[in-house]
């Protein structure tokens, strides 16, 4: 996984539930952890746009349901800075669900992308319908 220019302003953090944007038949996870955060002692573990999460299905299909998956944040409701000085937001916290590697499980994608996910997961910009 490359990186990203810049430092991010991170939205997220653990608990959160995101809306899922995609197919697969989850319709809300909850974040219940971020692989590779290394913080401080008692500090929640916090991600942003394009980084990818563990989290757990509350709503959906009964099969999706209490299942732990992976997913990629893809909106953020707090705003955050890019490299030629606009700050973005959305209206909602929004992910996909992917593999561990980046793979997306579901075929179409609904709703708007940050150009940060899009750039760093290539799997997820050719789903993609629209990327801001």
């Amino acid at each position: 996984m490359k990186g990203l220019a810049g430092k991010q302003t991170k939205g997220v953090i653990t608990g959160t539930n995101l809306d899922v944007i995609d197919n697969t038949g989850a319709k809300i996870i909850r974040v219940i952890a971020v692989p590779g955060y290394h913080g401080v002692n008692r500090r929640c573990p916090s991600a942003s746009v394009g980084d990818i999460v563990v989290a757990s299905v509350k709503k959906g299909t009964p099969e999706m349901r209490r299942q732990i998956v992976y997913a990629v944040i893809v909106r953020q409701r707090r705003p955050f800075r890019r490299a030629d000085g606009t700050m973005v937001h959305f209206e909602d916290n929004a992910a996909v669900i992917t593999t561990e590697e980046g793979e997306t499980k579901g075929s179409d994608i609904k709703g708007p992308v940050a150009r940060e996910a899009a750039e760093r997961w290539p799997r997820i910009a050719a789903t993609a319908s629209t990327i801001i």
